[in-house]
């Protein structure tokens, strides 16, 4: 079973509250446990962040979320044509007086997998994972059980990243 939402966001400080907010709404009506919830919520923040801060040439991004039977996806996409190689990013402590260069480290931190796909005539995908922790009774996992296993989207069927349509 997959559940999913994409937004297409204009590229300014506001957006990032709304896509956490409709992030943690759906997340909490599924019945996902809070700190799965809050573990997310602050990695999309950083993530969103970091379009909004290094992004320059594009006006808007996207942001895909989804849930994948016990799996949360996240991908955030700009159209930044710039190259960016994240793999190497966060993997060592930022300096005790970096005023920048924390977000990175927080996000792989706080998911279970993350990865950065960065092409010139595209842009870059950040793509997030965590294992999902359900309440009980949660109506996600209900809903996970009852429907037959499917593909869709940028995350499960293989589609490349220039395939994928440009946000309006």
């Amino acid at each position: 079973m997959e559940i999913k939402l994409t937004l297409a966001l204009p590229r300014d400080a506001l957006s990032v509250p709304v896509v956490r907010r409709v992030l943690r709404g759906a997340m909490e009506t599924l019945g996902v446990a809070e700190d799965v919830i809050h573990a997310i919520e602050v990695a999309l923040t950083e993530a969103a962040t970091n379009v909004l801060d290094h992004a320059q040439e594009s006006d808007q991004y996207e942001v895909s979320a989804g849930i994948d039977g016990d799996l949360c996806v996240i991908e955030v996409v700009d159209r930044e044509t710039t190259l960016f190689d994240g793999d190497d990013k966060g993997l060592v402590d930022a300096a005790v007086a970096a005023e920048e260069g924390r977000g990175i480290q927080l996000i792989r931190a706080l998911v279970d997998k993350v990865e950065f796909t960065s092409r010139p005539q595209s842009g870059t995908v950040v793509h997030l994972e965590k294992a999902i922790a359900w309440n009980e009774g949660a109506p996600g996992r209900t809903l996970a059980e009852a429907m037959p296993e499917e593909k869709h989207g940028p995350w499960s069927d293989g589609e490349e990243l220039e395939d994928a349509p440009e946000p309006r």
